[in-house]
Formats: C-alpha cells, sequence, structure tokens
C-alpha cells in the first residue's frame, strides 16, 4: 500500500500517538510510577494505522463493499459509503436503483454520471445514507459545517462536577487495572481508543446491535476486548445497558449527536446511573454546526474537508486522492485515548470530566500539520506498507520489517506488530500488553 500523501501522515500518525502515550504516563506517575517519558517511533506508528496484524493461514475480509467508492457526477465527484446494508440501500434508493437484484458498480456509475453531486449528497443523507460530495479546503473553510468545526477545540472538555475518589486496583505497570470501560463504538476511532485502554489494563466490554458486522475490522479492533450484543431499542436491552452504566467506571461512545439522548443516556441519565462516570464521545463531522448530526466515516470527511482534493491535485490525478491510510481515524483514536486516560487522572482526585472529539476537527489538526511541516512529502521508512503485513518498503525500495509477535486470535493464528510506544524509566513504566485475544463481535455476555 503506497504510502505517497500530500500530508505529513507520519508525523501525523507520530504525534497522535504520542498524545496517547503522554497521558499514559501521567496516569502511571500520579500511581507511582517512574517512568520518565515515552518513545515513539513515527514509522512504526503509521504502520499500525496501516494495520497491525497479519493472518497467517487464514485471511480477512476485503474492507470495502463492492458499491463503496468515488464516482463522477454532473460537474464534480462524490464518495458514497456503503459498506453497511442499509446505507447500501439508501443510496441505491437516492439513485433510484434496486436492492434485488444488486446492480453492478458500472450500472451505479452511470446513474451518478447525470447526477449533481450536492444534490446527490442530499439525497442520500435524507435516506439514511452516507455520501459526500468532493469540496476544496477552500470551499469548506466557508461551508458553514466546516466553519463551525474551525471553531472547535480539538477535544472539547466539559466538568461535569465531582464524585468521590475511587480506589481502583490499578497500579504504575498497568494504570487502567480494575477500570470499566463500556464501549459503544464501531469503525474505527472509537475502537482504536478502547483498543489503547485495554492495553494499559481496562476491562473493556464492547455493545454492538443485532445483525451488525465488521468482519474486515475485528481482528485488528477487538484486541483486548470483551465484545456483546444488545438491541438498546428494546426494553430489556434498555434495561440491561443503564445496568452495564451503572457499573462502569467510562463511557466511549461514537454516535451521533443526539443519539444517546435518544435512547435516553443523555450525560445527565448517565451521571444519574453512575455518578462520577468518565464520559468521552466522539462523532464524524463535529458537536456544532447544521452537520453535527450527519452520518460519517473517515473516508467521507477527507471529501469533503478538502483532503481529497488535495491530495488530487498534488499527484495530478483525474480523480479524488485520499490519504494512504484512514489517518482521521486512528488519530482520532489516540486522542479520546489520552482524553480517557487525562479524565480518569483527574477523576483520581475527584473531578468528573467529559471530552467530545470528531474526524473533521482532527482533520483540521492535519491541515495545520501540513501547513507547517516542510516535510509533508517525506514517507519515511513505511513509503509504501502493504495493508496489515507489517512490511514497509523506503522510497528507494528497500524491504523493512518491523518486529511482530505470534498471536492467537479466534479465527486462528497471525503475527500483531509491537506496540507503538516503549515507555522509559528506571524501575516502575507502563506497558502495553492485552489479556483478551481478538474475537468476533457478540461472542461475549452482555456483563460485567
Amino acid at each position: 500500500m503506497a504510502m505517497e500523501s500530500a500530508y505529513p501522515v507520519r508525523a501525523f500518525a507520530g504525534w497522535a500517538v504520542r498524545q496517547a502515550a503522554d497521558a499514559a504516563v501521567g496516569l502511571s506517575r500520579r500511581q507511582g510510577g517512574s517512568t520518565t517519558g515515552s518513545d515513539i517511533d513515527p514509522d512504526l506508528a503509521l504502520a499500525w494505522f496501516a494495520g497491525s496484524f497479519t493472518p497467517q493461514g487464514w485471511s480477512i475480509p476485503p474492507p470495502w463493499d463492492p458499491l463503496a467508492g468515488d464516482y463522477p457526477g454532473a460537474g464534480g465527484w462524490i464518495r458514497l459509503h456503503t459498506n453497511a446494508p442499509h446505507h447500501r440501500s439508501a443510496a441505491l434508493a437516492a439513485l433510484g436503483l434496486p436492492v434485488d437484484p444488486l446492480p453492478g458498480r458500472d450500472t451505479v456509475s452511470a446513474a451518478v454520471a447525470g447526477r449533481e453531486p450536492e444534490t446527490l449528497e442530499r439525497a442520500v443523507v435524507a435516506a439514511g445514507g452516507c455520501a459526500a460530495r468532493m469540496l476544496t479546503a477552500l470551499q469548506w473553510t466557508g461551508h458553514p459545517q466546516g466553519t463551525a468545526v474551525n471553531q472547535e477545540p480539538l477535544i472539547d472538555w466539559t466538568r461535569v462536577g465531582t464524585a468521590a475518589a475511587p480506589a481502583p486496583a490499578s497500579s504504575p505497570e498497568r494504570p487502567l487495572a480494575g477500570v470499566r470501560v463500556l464501549d459503544l463504538t464501531r469503525i474505527i476511532a472509537g475502537p482504536v481508543a478502547t483498543r489503547f485502554l485495554a492495553g494499559l489494563g481496562a476491562e473493556v466490554l464492547r455493545i454492538d446491535p443485532p445483525g451488525w458486522e465488521e468482519p474486515a475490522s475485528e481482528a485488528e479492533l477487538t484486541l483486548g476486548k470483551r465484545c456483546a450484543r444488545l438491541d438498546l431499542a428494546s426494553a430489556a436491552g434498555a434495561r440491561r445497558i443503564r445496568e452495564l452504566v451503572a457499573g462502569a467506571d467510562m463511557v466511549v461512545s461514537g454516535y451521533r449527536k443526539g443519539a444517546l439522548a435518544g435512547l435516553g443516556l443523555d450525560s445527565a441519565r448517565l451521571q444519574q446511573l453512575r455518578p462520577g462516570l468518565v464520559e468521552v464521545a466522539l462523532n464524524a463531522y463535529g458537536w456544532t454546526g447544521p452537520w453535527s448530526g450527519r452520518r460519517g466515516f473517515d473516508s467521507l470527511v477527507q471529501m469533503s474537508s478538502g483532503i481529497a482534493h488535495a491530495g488530487m491535485l498534488h499527484f495530478g490525478t483525474d480523480a479524488p486522492r485520499p490519504l494512504p491510510v484512514q489517518a482521521l481515524d486512528h488519530a482520532t483514536g489516540y486522542l479520546a485515548a489520552a482524553a480517557a486516560l487525562r479524565a480518569w487522572l483527574l477523576r483520581l482526585d475527584g473531578g468528573v470530566f467529559s471530552a467530545r472529539l470528531s474526524l473533521a476537527r482532527t482533520a483540521v489538526q492535519l491541515q495545520h500539520m501540513a501547513g507547517a511541516c516542510t516535510s509533508a512529502r517525506t514517507p519515511g521508512r513505511a513509503a509504501a506498507a502493504r495493508q496489515g503485513s507489517g512490511k514497509e518498503s523506503g522510497q528507494e525500495g528497500g524491504i523493512l520489517s518491523f518486529e511482530q509477535v505470534q498471536e492467537q486470535t479466534f479465527w486462528g493464528p497471525g503475527r500483531r506488530l509491537l506496540p507503538p510506544v516503549r515507555f522509559t524509566g528506571r524501575g516502575t513504566v507502563p506497558r502495553l500488553a492485552w489479556d483478551v485475544p481478538a474475537g468476533p463481535l457478540g461472542a461475549a455476555a452482555p456483563q460485567w
């Protein structure tokens, strides 16, 4: 997988991982650790962005639905995100195409060709689907949503109140041991965050709705977690999720703005169920502005924010050129992990805080970094990383291999890259290690 980019994705990956690492250092010190800091290899960090796991003797399904991707319309480009069946159905409905039999990509392309991208984008979103027309960075800056996101902080903190300090069974080496994290997130940012928290000892319970599947990412993102299912719209599911909240120390959620409140789980109710609960929430397009409730994914935010257009200009292509990895997702995940760790550090002193992040605001950070970074075009050792392989070739084409360790998953054996963080210091320092092997969604019971 070629890693050349119009943006400094290597530096960005290293920077994002460092935010989480620094927060872990602070928490470990609070618990008596002697760590002096952390070493981050930006090449290895970028390799984790590309995929940390390589199966052996079995294969992982492709990450994209056959109809997902970029299509030229009448006067511009649009990206359709069709990985979820209901999102695919919405896109086809907006195009006036049947779901059964499923049309081919050429048929979809022909239907898109006669549509104006902005009009089609609105139609897909109105149908409950996910789409984004390609905008330039200047167009996004002038767009009401781009304007709103530019005014948001990278991490939006709210002081919820105070509560009695907990006494978890953690240690400087495992600073989140005994901390229960309720994971209400899906592809990809939220699961990256909770994977990092699990690596520091947290007990992570992930909840997905019935029927939701992520076969291409489960081996990568369920590491360290137990995964269960609940229908939160049912009476039994609503009752059980409240019981789980009451037993949690943190909730990390990836719902659209207002979606949790619609399920009766707004912040006030969460705090009522579990006083002192740490809340970390993330979404696609930000928490203010007209699109704050819009469904979105990394690839769509890249189209909206001007990133895909900048790549097209940089490489002189005639089609959108996104980042070589879903860097907005992964970076937001590490930022969310950093927020959770910092909030827990404050929680140990009786302070209760919540944090909100978004892919769109993380995109602003990347664009600012590109403006300040003189090595934006330098791909480093991971110049041609193959997705999930852990093998990279540099600019000169020399093959390099990052060290990997053997791992047994539910599906079979494989090899995992070493963590992208090495904590330093004499004596007691944190360590990233995962006690629960990667496994399928819904394999565990919804209980602590």
